[in-house]
């Protein structure tokens, strides 16, 4: 007895197995693998699948190395010890032999495990076949389906493509860049506009290509492309006698390139030609069924795309004459300062918004810088844009104090027919003193740039935006009192500078002094860096970006104000109207009597605030004449005349007028129509 286990399966008395007969006639060899002895026994038929004979063989799966390379046989090992030990029954692989001449040959083996009454595995039987044509078959179908599928999904990523595309330019540059004629196997393409009973060649490639005198061709003439938009149908030409033949005047022209053959494609939009696209090939003789229908529907997909692109350029030429009529013609020689404007579309819909920017002269060196943002990107908000702009220029120079300026344009806006509202920042600038008054209404806060590149947020007490503020109400808008020296730059922009998909208006801010501070120093030059920036980001938005920058000091004019509204309540204003008067002295040359000024304007103030209703407007002003004074305004809306009167020993209140009548050199109390003005005047020095 030998030392098998007992139970274990017994091999058939007549192993080796008979060669099945049915395998045979398949070309299928078979092998029975005794795995305790390590024999394995192979039919004839399998020793043929291996190019072996019989006595080549000596029934050890060592004789098979020389048919199988090392990596596919350690593959195979790795396969069949897997199969043995996880306990599984069958196992099947393709796998490459070579053969006596050297060529390699795909085989395929199936393999049963038989396993004795433990699951220890004791025996393999199996099949071997050549399986070298059924892959090439197998292969041949793949690739002919992965070239149908190629080819059409080449309309759909073309037409995907397309849909992104919003000028003639940008739907040429698809069809040159999407690798479609790679896929088409086309060597270049031609296409033309119908403009005017001629077709305008716009694309033509490759380079040396162009055919002089082809520019513009007539419809009647004998052309390819003017014969596909007489006829409204495809022409396919299948070889160079028939592109000779057909078209004698053009074929002289492009003979040298190698054309074999050509498709022509009338491209139809709503019924009506609006051009022609031309496929020329080297090395191609003839198109399929398939190959025709997949061009004509690329050539409906150009088509639409060409329609909706042609559209588009004209609604873009109608919108940018709009949006430049809606915008200064140009901005205005200010003394004392350089300026620099810029206005980047969006590059969205209609390329129109509601930005804008505009820069106003005013009396006495003064000027008014502003920025704003009307809701919308079509016409209409472009309309409001117009109206809004020239009603800020009619309420500025008038004379109003910026906060007016801002409310009255704001209770324009609401009642105007319209759903839309606007945030805008107005800074009057006095470049005598370099005082900036700042209102901001709903808008994002402006930045100052050093003379040293160092730049800075501007942060600013702010009102609602034009429009809502009427509707609420809340009319008030504070006023905050910015000095700009010589050879600083204050920059006011619409929020499409700074937003950023993904993050928030701080990250936004932070990006925008970096960039201004490591900007150049010439204006303009800064002005084209700020928006090709956004360029380079993709920004979304309508950008309208005002720099305006004030030159070296220079002497100042008669009649040079300063204005400011100081609401009640509001100790915001309060010390920004102090630190108006504070610059305005200085700059006027009458530090010696800044303390004199600011004590005697601050006690009208407050005495406006505490005695009357409302708040009060502070004006400040240089007076011309034989004597230079400086005039302090403080205007309220009670008509209550003031009167100087005796404080007492223990008395705060009363004191006011006492101080004005010690340090002034004059003072008094005019009635206006809507309430008074009490103002005070001190002789300064003459510069």
């Amino acid at each position: 007895m030998d030392d098998r286990v007992a139970g274990a399966l017994s091999l058939p008395e007549d192993w080796p197995a008979h060669p099945d007969l049915s395998l045979a006639l398949n070309r299928m060899g078979s092998f029975d693998w005794d795995l305790d002895t390590g024999l394995m026994h192979m039919d004839r038929t399998a020793l043929d699948v291996f190019d072996l004979t019989p006595d080549e063989y000596d029934d050890r799966p060592a004789s098979l190395s020389p048919r199988v390379p090392t990596d596919e046989a350690q593959r195979l090992d790795g396969l069949v010890s897997h199969a043995l030990k996880s306990g599984r029954t069958n196992y099947g692989a393709y796998f490459r032999i070579q053969r006596r001449d050297g060529t390699l040959r795909w085989t395929h083996t199936q393999g049963f495990v038989r396993r004795d009454g433990t699951g220890r595995p004791r025996r393999i039987i199996g099949i071997v076949r050549d399986a070298t044509q059924e892959l090439a078959d197998s292969t041949a179908r793949r690739e002919l389906d992965e070239d149908r599928r190629r080819r059409t999904s080449l309309v759909e990523g073309t037409t995907a493509a397309l849909a992104h595309a919003r000028t003639v330019k940008d739907v040429i540059a698809v069809l040159k860049n999407s690798q479609g004629l790679a896929h088409l196997g086309a060597t270049s393409l031609v296409m033309g506009l119908l403009e005017s009973g001629r077709i305008h060649l716009v694309a033509d490639g490759p380079e040396g290509a162009y055919v002089p005198g082809t520019r513009y061709t007539r419809v009647d003439e004998q052309y390819p492309m003017s014969e596909v938009v007489r006829t409204l149908s495809p022409r396919f030409i299948e070889s160079a006698e028939d592109f000779a033949a057909s078209y004698p005047i053009l074929w002289p022209n492009i003979s040298h390139l190698g054309i074999t053959s050509a498709a022509y494609m009338p491209l139809i939009a709503q019924a009506r030609p609006i051009g022609a696209l031309g496929l020329l090939y080297r090395d191609k003789g003839g198109f399929t069924a398939d190959e025709r229908n997949l061009l004509m529907a690329l050539g409906t997909s150009i088509a639409q795309s060409l329609q909706r692109a042609m559209l588009y350029e004209q609604e873009h030429d109608l919108a940018e004459g709009l949006q430049q009529a809606m915008l200064p013609r140009r901005i205005p020689s200010v003394p004392g300062a350089q300026v620099a404007v810029r206005y980047r579309s969006a590059r969205l819909g209609r390329d129109i918004g509601g930005d804008w920017y505009d820069l106003i002269p005013l009396p006495g060196g003064r000027v008014g810088a502003v920025i704003g943002d009307v809701q919308g990107h079509d016409t209409h908000a472009a309309a409001v844009m117009g109206q809004l702009r020239i009603v800020l220029r009619a309420y500025a120079a008038e004379g109003h104090s910026p906060a007016t300026v801002m409310a009255r344009a704001s209770v324009f806006l609401h009642e105007l027919d319209t759903d839309r509202f606007a945030t805008c920042t107005y800074a009057e600038v006095d470049l005598t003193t370099g005082v900036v008054q700042v209102v901001r209404a709903g808008h994002v806060d402006p930045v100052v740039r050093d003379v040293d590149g160092s730049c800075r947020r501007v942060v600013s007490e702010g009102g609602l935006p034009l429009g809502l503020s009427a509707e609420f109400g809340r009319l008030e808008y504070p006023v905050s009192t910015v000095e700009l020296d010589p050879g600083q730059t204050m920059i006011l922009f619409t929020d499409g500078l700074v937003e950023l998909p993904g993050s928030d208006l701080d990250e936004g801010m932070q990006r925008l002094t970096s960039l201004v501070a490591n900007g150049p120093q010439d204006l303009q030059k800064l002005a084209d860096q700020l928006c090709d920036a956004v360029d380079g980001r993709g920004g979304q938005d309508d950008v309208a970006v005002l720099l305006l920058r004030r030159r070296a000091a220079h002497a100042p004019q008669p009649g040079g104000r300063l204005q400011q509204h100081v609401a009640q309540n509001d100790p915001e204003a309060l010390s920004s109207s102090r630190h108006m008067i504070r610059a305005a002295v200085r700059a006027w040359g009458a530090k010696d009597r800044a303390d004199e000024i600011e004590l005697a304007a601050d006690e009208l103030i407050t005495n406006a605030l505490m005695h009357t209703d409302g708040g009060a407007v502070v004006t400040i002003r240089v007076l011309a004449g034989t004597e230079r004074r400086l005039r302090v305004d403080v205007e309220d809306r009670s008509s209550a005349l003031p009167r100087r009167r005796d404080a007492g020993e223990d008395g705060v209140s009363g004191r006011g007028l006492m101080l004005v009548d010690r340090l002034a050199d004059v003072w008094g109390v005019e009635s206006r129509g809507s309430g008074k003005c009490v103002w005070c005047e001190f002789l300064i020095p003459t510069r």
